[in-house]
């Protein structure tokens, strides 16, 4: 079946007409909508061409409604061309095969990741040809799939760039660093099928084959066993090339290290940093069999795409092997320059010169050094070994417990206050749907309100809300709404008082089980008879039926701008679901494997030692404890009072503070609350990587 919903419906596509669907000419179908537009009036259609202008005009709002992109109704030169984008599989070369034959153009500009493109043809005359011709014609993607372009008049194609990028420091791509012929005897010199007796040799993981020379890396410990190399050390061919490497500057030690991997066409990377205890400071990754697209993203936010070509070497020093993740997302196309002098480097947002490229089977020689002496970087708040002293553990008492939750939940969002409040604005739909069904006049408590973004929502309720941070609450106030200071476990209201609770992101930071429960049975408390409450807490499962969440869309791409952020609402989920065909990779070497985690649900697992892991952002989790860093911003939007109380002069300009989240399985949001005893549950339901559960008291 042909897709004709990615703009018009952007959670997925919808049943698609075929071309037996349109009977009529498309000039026709095109008069209509004029006619339509400038005389509503008189106008009697038929049922192909109703569903034709809906669909447009689904598109339409859409694309107004989520990028901002208003369509005219008079022609003009620039046209706006609905599902002809990078984000669902259409690529430069397809799109102009479609597009010239209507008259020469002055532009073709195709936003990365994103469901459309807008085209500028010479004159108006072009256009308006282009506009009856294209509308509801239907193309092929690089997938082999059909799509049906839907266009619309625009005043101009305005497109936001994103501010200049450089290499984050300490990388370096070198390309066509060994010859054809040198890739060639090293792809042979890997023998992925037989000789299963050798060390060196070890089944698949999942999506991908992968093999160790000189130590074998640990998967369960992210590290290396120094005191057991493997037999044989590294293979003689690599040697040689290591040593050319040496001689000619590219690399200043040796590696005694060597993992291989070899990744079939839609997988990836997570994004991850290579152990500081494990390994030395370079890290040297050498590409072969196809190119590639790598993201490197800083704790700030800032995310640079790096284009690593065939037979071209990735070394990695400093800040960019230290601080900055790296990883590649899964997926079958990468957004790449169509300049054919472009081969590698920074991937620009020139959305004039952006097209497709189909990924090959690319096998990777990862080189590393194993670190004999403690890591002293000097990024200690991503170190391992510099952590590893003040790192909590999971709480063996009540009295652990309450530290906990005082040192990594109260005391931090004391502290990142403003800076927290500036990135939660937008409510969630389905909280608000919630708050507006409500009956008028109801009694409403918001139980860990934070800001207080949801207290406004309907001014038909009574809303109070209450938290333990003091300054969240001043926000509220400063809002003018009621609020006042309070511990979840002991809230100071009568029982039965409130017609409805909602607890929205607050359960989970509540570190022991039975602490968990009591905050829900306070939850209880509050409600009347027939009270309802909506409780929302953070998932394990950020990929749950082939959908990643928000979470791990969400990635900002420029500290500069804040608002150059991919549209998580539409084409990235498609990229993801049409494109990837497989979830994320285990990682190369910082964590461990999630195959283990299923839709219907994860088994709880102990952290090793106890010790609370800190978890990398924008990534799924491997632990149901963990603790999530914070990197906070000194000046967050316009607002002045951003200082945290305690860090004026603190010489680190972003410093990081770490949560404590207890994120849960799928079934154990609901199980803690049938152990309440007395409420029945309505609802329960998984929003964008979190479990969700509406409860009524009985």
């Amino acid at each position: 079946m042909p897709r004709d919903a990615c703009v018009s419906c952007f959670c997925g596509w919808r049943p698609a007409l075929d071309s037996s669907s349109f009977p009529v000419s498309i000039n026709s179908v095109k008069h209509s909508i004029t006619m339509n537009i400038n005389h509503k009036g008189g106008l009697k259609l038929n049922k192909i061409e109703k569903k034709f202008l809906r669909k447009q005009s689904r598109a339409r709002h859409v694309l107004l409604q989520h990028e901002g992109i208003q369509a005219v109704s008079h022609p003009t030169q620039s046209l706006v061309v609905a599902n002809g984008g990078l984000g669902n599989g259409v690529s430069r070369k397809q799109l102009l095969l479609a597009l010239e034959n209507s008259g020469p153009m002055e532009a073709l500009l195709m936003p990365p990741n994103k469901p459309y493109a807008f085209v500028i043809y010479k004159t108006i005359e072009e256009s308006k040809k282009a506009y009856a011709n294209l509308n509801g014609k239907e193309i092929i993607d690089d997938l082999g799939q059909k799509i049906i372009l839907y266009l619309n008049y625009v005043e101009k194609a305005q497109w936001k760039k994103l501010g200049l990028q450089a290499l984050p420091p300490g990388l370096l791509v070198v390309e066509e660093i060994i010859s054809s012929e040198d890739e060639k005897m090293l792809l042979e010199s890997v023998n992925w099928t037989g000789d299963t007796g050798n060390q060196n040799f070890q089944k698949s993981l999942k999506h991908r084959r992968v093999k160790h020379f000189g130590y074998e890396f640990n998967y369960e410990n992210n590290s290396v066993d120094k005191d057991k190399p493997l037999p044989g050390g590294l293979p003689d061919i690599c040697n040689s090339i290591l040593e050319k490497w040496l001689k000619e500057g590219y690399i200043k030690h040796k590696p005694d290290q060597l993992t291989i991997n070899q990744y079939e066409p839609g997988h990836g990377i997570p994004a991850h940093i290579d152990t500081h205890s494990a390994f030395e400071d370079e890290i040297i990754s050498l590409s072969l069999g196809s190119e590639i697209v790598m993201d490197f993203k800083h704790p700030e936010g800032v995310t640079v795409q790096v284009m690593l070509p065939r037979r071209s070497l990735l070394v990695m020093t400093g800040e960019s092997r230290y601080l900055w993740t790296h990883g590649i997302t899964p997926r079958k196309f990468d957004t790449v320059q169509a300049s054919e002098q472009f081969k590698g480097g920074i991937i620009t947002s020139d959305i004039g010169d952006l097209t497709l490229s189909k990924r090959g089977i690319r096998t990777s020689f990862t080189f590393r050094k194993v670190r004999r002496v403690p890591c002293n970087c000097s990024y200690s708040s991503v170190c391992d070994r510099q952590r590893k002293a003040t790192l909590p553990s999971l709480p063996e008492s009540s009295k652990e417990a309450c530290q906990l939750e005082q040192e990594h939940v109260h005391r931090v969002y004391d502290l990142i206050a403003r800076h927290f409040s500036s990135t939660r604005h937008s409510p969630w739909p389905r909280i608000v749907e919630f708050l507006k069904a409500l009956p008028s006049g109801s009694v409403v408590a918001d139980v860990g309100c934070g800001n207080g973004k949801y207290l406004g929502i309907n001014k038909e309720l009574y809303m109070i809300g209450c938290d333990h941070s003091q300054n969240l609450l001043d926000i509220c106030r400063e809002r003018e709404f009621q609020a006042l200071v309070c511990d979840a476990l002991s809230i100071p209201f009568r029982s039965g008082s409130f017609d409805a609770c909602i607890s929205i992101a607050v359960i989970h930071h509540f570190s022991t089980a039975e602490r968990r429960v009591a905050a829900l049975q306070e939850l209880v408390r509050l409600l009347r008879p027939g009270g309802q409450a909506l409780i929302y807490v953070w998932a394990m499962e950020q990929e749950y039926k082939n959908h990643r969440s928000k979470y791990l869309r969400g990635s900002k791409t420029c500290l500069q701008d804040k608002e150059e952020i991919n549209n998580v609402i539409a084409a990235e989920g498609l990229l993801v679901n049409q494109m990837s065909g497989e979830n994320s990779e285990d990682l190369e070497s910082s964590v461990s494997s999630t195959d283990n985690i299923k839709e219907e649900g994860c088994k709880p697992r102990k952290v090793p030692n106890s010790e609370l892991p800190v978890h990398t952002n924008r990534t799924s989790f491997h632990s149901q404890d963990v603790l999530v860093p914070w990197h906070l911003k000194r000046n967050p939007g316009k607002d002045k009072a951003v200082e945290p109380f305690g860090l004026a002069g603190c010489p680190d300009p972003c410093p990081v503070f770490h949560r404590y989240y207890h994120v849960f399985c799928n079934g154990e949001l609901e199980a803690s609350c049938q152990a309440l005893g007395d409420v029945n549950i309505l609802q329960s339901y998984y929003d964008e990587g979190n479990w969700c559960v509406v409860l009524q008291k009985v």
